[in-house]
């Protein structure tokens, strides 16, 4: 036994030797590099941008061109109210905690991956105590004292060790798998809060315009009233006729059931916006308060930066990357796998003597497996994922393509709603002069009082137009920001080293 502690070393150095002439090997599959997005470079400008039009007026982008929304993107439209709703969300969206605890789950997957790179060590000591029968024709004396056979005792305590080295890249891209994964639902946290940021900015802004609309019909509706009690005061001095006193109460009480309707759609945002907030939506409530202004410049950059702003865009080629780490996996299948393993303790037939050093054991010696016939398994399994890498390549390219069409989309949509707000505000001043018009030639007698409700019917249908293409512009700005990425960037990712750290005991606690 006392040259045991040789041996052990004389193995020791020859396993040694052996990992360190394989490990500087190799790292199989292919090396990944980003694809392009797109066929040909991006353009310099946004074909939609109202920078290459020559229209009058209307809304304007951000000057210079290439300025970059940074920050709280929301501030942009000067509303403390929808700031401090914005502050909120950021901090008990249910959606986003749930998007961050997907991302926590990714980032323990990176460690899951990362202690394959280290040996197991495990402990499993036990002891047995036994007894065995008497032999056969034994001492008489033994069994008149009530000896029935021999007892024996054995105790062991084996430390056992295993350990794989990475020989061919197998669990490096695994990790590495697990890394871009990670990214990848960083991302979509990012996507995620976006999303809610600008679902709620729409809900508030259709909120504004539902005020403004029952602004309006209230406006309307002592308008009607003061026409009802002139008709009525006409019609029983006999100056007037009944049916001008039936039209317009009729006018009115149109009037009155259309204000009543606008409370649903008013209703149904607020309690929206209650649920990203975290609220229930019986405890919350938000102010009357009828204001609608147009959306301010927004600078949209130029299209080259727009792939470097969309979390969306970052999360479909981190997905790219995880897919092409996996035909590396699939190709570490091809070639040996060697294990080491030792297993060294004590044992002995008594606990008081186990841990003497004449009780030691020890063992070690490494073993290597190799598959030489699967029918055709490991080749399948490549190409099932080259597969799934072609197809997250053009889920990527469709993901930018989807990323421009939104972009001109709502630069689109601002534009020419922009314009077309300049034109319905003329047709609402055009159809006020017909009312007072109308007004006047119905009071001297000229026409009956059906020309005013026309008249009033076409200002209050110009006033409705106008004020639903005014909140339209503003959802189509929020809109037009989610799609300039509202100010992320690509820096902002977490690198692989970061999603690799151990994550604070503050992340890992169980949320009350």
């Amino acid at each position: 036994m006392s040259d045991l502690p040789y041996k052990l070393r004389t193995a020791l150095t020859r396993i040694a030797a052996l990992v360190a002439c394989a490990m500087p090997g190799c790292m199989v599959g292919p090396k990944y590099h980003v694809p392009p997005a797109l066929p040909q470079s991006p353009p310099e400008s946004y074909k939609e941008s109202p920078s290459q039009y020559n229209e009058a007026g209307g809304w304007k982008v951000a000057q210079p061109q290439d300025a970059m929304l940074r920050g709280n993107w929301w501030e942009i439209f000067h509303d403390p109210e929808l700031n401090a709703l914005e502050e909120q969300l950021n901090i008990n969206n249910q959606n986003i905690k749930q998007y961050f605890q997907n991302y926590m789950e990714a980032r323990a997957l990176v460690g899951e991956a990362q202690s394959q790179l280290y040996p197991t060590v495990s402990v499993s000591p036990s002891y047995t105590w036994s007894r065995s029968p008497s032999l056969a024709g034994s001492n008489s004396t033994n069994n008149s004292q009530g000896t029935s056979g021999n007892t024996s005792n054995f105790a062991t305590v084996p430390f056992d060790a295993s350990w794989e080295p990475d020989l061919w890249g197998k669990i490096r891209n695994t990790i590495n798998s697990a890394a871009y994964n990670s990214q990848m639902s960083a991302a979509d946290l990012e996507n995620e809060r976006l999303t809610e940021q600008s679902s709620l900015a729409t809900f508030f802004f259709e909120i504004r315009g539902q005020d403004a609309l029952e602004k309006l019909y209230h406006d309307t509706i002592v308008f009607d009233r003061q026409q009802v009690d002139y008709t009525r005061a006409q019609y029983d001095t006999g100056v007037g006729d009944q049916i001008s006193v039936i039209e317009a109460q009729n006018t009115l009480l149109s009037a009155e059931a259309a204000a009543t309707n606008l409370g649903v759609a008013r209703a149904q945002y607020e309690h929206a916006i209650a649920v990203l907030i975290g609220k229930s939506p019986s405890q919350f409530t938000i102010p009357v308060k009828p204001s609608v202004t147009a959306p301010p410049p927004i600078p949209i950059g130029v299209p080259s930066q727009l792939l470097e702003r969309r979390p969306d865009v970052a999360a479909a080629e981190r997905l790219m990357a995880a897919a092409n780490a996996q035909i590396g996996i699939a190709d570490a299948a091809y070639y040996p796998d060697l294990t080491l393993s030792a297993t060294a303790g004590f044992e002995s037939n008594s606990i008081s003597t186990l841990f003497d050093w004449p009780n030691r054991f020890w063992s070690i010696g490494p073993s290597v497996s190799y598959t030489i016939f699967d029918a055709g398994l490991r080749q399948a399994t490549v190409n099932q994922y080259i597969a799934t890498y072609n197809a997250d390549l053009a889920g990527y390219r469709q993901t930018v393509l989807t990323a421009f069409q939104q972009v001109e989309d709502n630069l689109a949509a601002v534009r020419i709603m922009s314009h077309q707000i300049e034109q319905e505000n003329q047709a609402v001043q055009s159809a006020t002069t017909y009312v007072h018009l109308e007004l006047g030639r119905f009071q001297t007698g000229i026409d009956p009082y059906v020309d005013v409700v026309i008249a009033q019917t076409t200002l209050l249908n110009n006033q409705q137009t106008l004020l639903t293409l005014q909140v339209q512009e503003l959802a189509s700005a929020v809109q037009l920001i989610a799609a300039l990425g509202g100010g992320w960037q690509h820096s902002k990712l977490p690198t692989t080293r970061e999603v690799s750290q151990w994550p604070t005991t503050q992340e890992t606690a169980i949320q009350p």
